[in-house]
């Protein structure tokens, strides 16, 4: 493995772990998401460069505009949440109250 190649499964693997270990607020959740959304197109990017394929070379920028669509849905979650409840602490979130 290159240290290219590890330097962007570590990322991936690292936002990954602070995704799935208590995130307290929304936002540092969406920043673990747009962590692991860069380090794939990172991975696609090279990918594409490296194999030379011409039909997968708009496969990285198409994932680059679908991974700002789910950002700026993401924020708008969360200013609707924090205008809602008051804060963006997963913890006090429920489900079963709107």
């Amino acid at each position: 493995m290159t240290p290219v190649h590890f330097s962007f499964t570590a990322t991936f693997f690292l936002a990954l772990t602070g995704l799935a270990f208590r995130p307290t607020h929304l936002l540092s959740a969406l920043l673990c998401l747009e962590g692991m959304a860069l380090s794939l197109f990172i991975a696609l990017a090279l990918w594409a460069l490296q194999f030379e394929i011409v039909t997968f070379s708009m496969a990285p920028i198409l994932f680059l505009a679908i991974s700002a669509c789910e950002a700026s849905a993401g924020l708008a979650l969360m200013v609707a949440t924090a205008r809602t409840h008051g804060t963006d602490q997963l913890q006090n979130l429920n489900l079963l109250q709107c």
